[in-house]
């Protein structure tokens, strides 16, 4: 028996009856489990696969195998094999690789881009629009569809899909870039434990309303689901609810009314860039779900509201690209990093804003005389009147 059992990516304590698509959204954007157990004072010697099986009954005895074979099993602290024999008061601690949805995945023969493949994983450049896999409202058009087929020969066996991507982390629909699939349950479980033991490197590129006083800086705050409203994020500093979250942000590039910056996330909550930035005031540049459709930077004059709805149109989308994933590969041990350019349609947005920046102050300064000399000219028509 165990005194206590701990499942560290349950769902947030205060939702209760919470559809399956919410509870999606409270594990975050990081695809793991992870478990804490205190072995009971009365617990005789047992093998700690069969004490892990018997804890956690949906968990299959070769789940726990892979665990074992990646390290993802400590017991005090130190890694051990599927045949340690458990003692009173073992501290353990397992990271699972995310379990498999129950949703019948259709190959569908979707163009995507891969960066890198080997035979333990694939890297791919996701495009913005694509869901990363099957939801409600989105069975078909995902990228796990698109992988599905294109792994036709490893997932599928006679014509029926028999195993699914292994996914071990998603990024938003609108976001592009860098995503790292698993072709293997023991790269699966290698991966989960570099995303649970924050060794993985990510780095995200965003455009961002207004200026920032510092060049780089920290945001901390727990990230849940809104109390207001239960379909967006939001940050409770307090740490009253949510999960803890951290990201690390650094100036690249000012253009006045926003601000080009980079993202760096040592937590994977999900829409942790997205809510963290507009706590702090900066929400990202036409996101439409945490305000960031709106211009809240600038001048009243008609040209710059139009300016800004051409880049609006330009880019119906929130300004975010995953640019970089750094990991060590989990066959070889060797540090991987792979980098994408940013999707065309934020770099033409990005060109854009860098020449309204170094051409705003005349542009304005023409704007400014030419309403003064029309209601100069006003002024002297009703004084002729």
């Amino acid at each position: 028996m165990a005194e206590e059992i701990k499942n560290t990516l349950s769902e947030d304590d205060s939702i209760v009856n919470s559809p399956a698509e919410e509870l999606e959204e409270e594990r975050g954007d990081e695809l793991f489990e992870h478990y804490h157990i205190v072995v009971d004072k009365g617990q005789g010697l047992l093998r700690i696969d069969k004490f892990l099986h018997n804890q956690m009954g949906n968990t299959s005895r070769n789940k726990i195998k892979q665990a074992a074979q990646a390290g993802n099993i400590l017991v005090n602290g130190i890694a051990q094999i599927q045949n340690y024999k458990v003692k009173p008061l073992d501290n353990i601690s397992i990271v699972l690789t995310y379990p498999p949805r129950d949703i019948e995945v259709v190959p569908e023969d979707i163009p995507i881009n891969i960066l890198y493949e080997d035979e333990d994983l694939i890297i791919v450049n996701k495009d913005a629009g694509m869901v990363v896999h099957p939801a409600h409202g989105n069975y078909t058009g995902t990228l796990v569809n698109a992988l599905t087929h294109h792994l036709r020969e490893l997932l599928v066996k006679d014509g029926v899909v028999v195993q699914n991507p292994m996914l071990v982390h998603r990024i938003d629909k609108d976001t592009s870039g860098v995503m790292i699939i698993a072709k293997t349950e023991f790269a699966q479980a290698k991966l989960a434990a570099e995303f649970f033991n924050h060794t993985i490197h990510r780095r995200y590129v965003a455009l961002v309303w207004g200026d920032f006083p510092q060049d780089e800086g920290t945001i901390e705050g727990h990230i849940g689901r809104s109390i207001r409203d239960r379909k967006v994020m939001d940050v409770y500093p307090d740490g009253s609810h949510g999960k803890h979250a951290v990201t690390h942000w650094k100036v690249l590039e000012r253009f006045g009314y926003v601000t080009l910056i980079e993202c760096r996330l040592e937590t994977g909550r999900t829409h942790q860039i997205r809510v963290h930035l507009q706590h702090i005031g900066h929400p990202l540049f036409n996101d439409a779900t945490y305000g960031g459709n709106r211009i809240l930077k600038g001048t009243t004059f008609t040209k710059y509201k139009q300016f800004v709805q051409n880049c609006f149109s330009l880019m119906p989308r929130h300004a975010l690209h995953a640019q970089s994933l750094g990991f060590i590969h989990p066959t070889t041990g060797k540090e991987m990093l792979f980098q994408s350019e940013l999707a065309q349609d934020m770099q033409a947005v990005i060109e854009k804003w860098r020449h309204y920046s170094k051409h705003k102050a005349f542009e304005e300064e023409v704007e400014i005389v030419y309403d003064i000399s029309n209601r100069e000219r006003k002024r002297i028509e009703e004084n002729n009147a």
